[in-house]
């Protein structure tokens, strides 16, 4: 049976969960895009895709724990992801898929990451191992977010 502490908990990780689902979604959109001699970016997105798959079954081992093992669906997405994703296409019908234009879409996905992570950590009844795991995953989606931006700014 959960406790409303374990029910705030699994709700938050299976929010995170479809985060990293729409972060996939969104660098494989990325790489689509990418035009031929961008291979920088296509490693740089192709680490990011792994980085989420390692984050996200982080988080499932998490949910597992409270769940008892009870089978559940983690290849959902959340509405603002298809939302964003639908702006990308809008986006890049009139910008093109320039780096600059990919850089600053990928950007704006690690901020709304970056968003959930912080909304997740003020919950003040999630159990300290689900936060040492929450705190430790958004520093290193920090880390990807600021190389992404770093990339962004250099960009004409």
């Amino acid at each position: 049976m959960l406790t409303e502490e374990t029910t705030v908990a699994n709700e938050v990780l299976h929010d995170l969960i479809a985060i990293h689902n729409d972060r996939i979604k969104g660098y494989e959109r990325a790489i689509d895009e990418l035009e031929t001699g961008n291979s920088d970016l296509h490693q740089l997105f192709s680490s990011m895709l792994e980085e989420s798959r390692v984050l996200k079954a982080a988080l499932e081992r998490s949910v597992s724990a409270f769940e008892d093992g009870t089978a559940h669906d983690h290849d959902g997405t959340t509405l603002g992801g298809k939302l964003y994703r639908a702006w990308m296409d809008v986006k890049a019908t009139f910008t093109g898929h320039s780096r600059k234009a990919i850089l600053e879409s990928c950007e704006y996905g690690e901020d709304k990451a970056q968003d959930a992570y912080q909304e997740a950590l003020s919950e003040t009844t999630l159990p300290i191992d689900v936060r040492s795991l929450l705190i430790d995953q958004q520093r290193t989606l920090m880390v990807s977010h600021n190389r992404i931006k770093s990339l962004r700014n250099t960009e004409q």
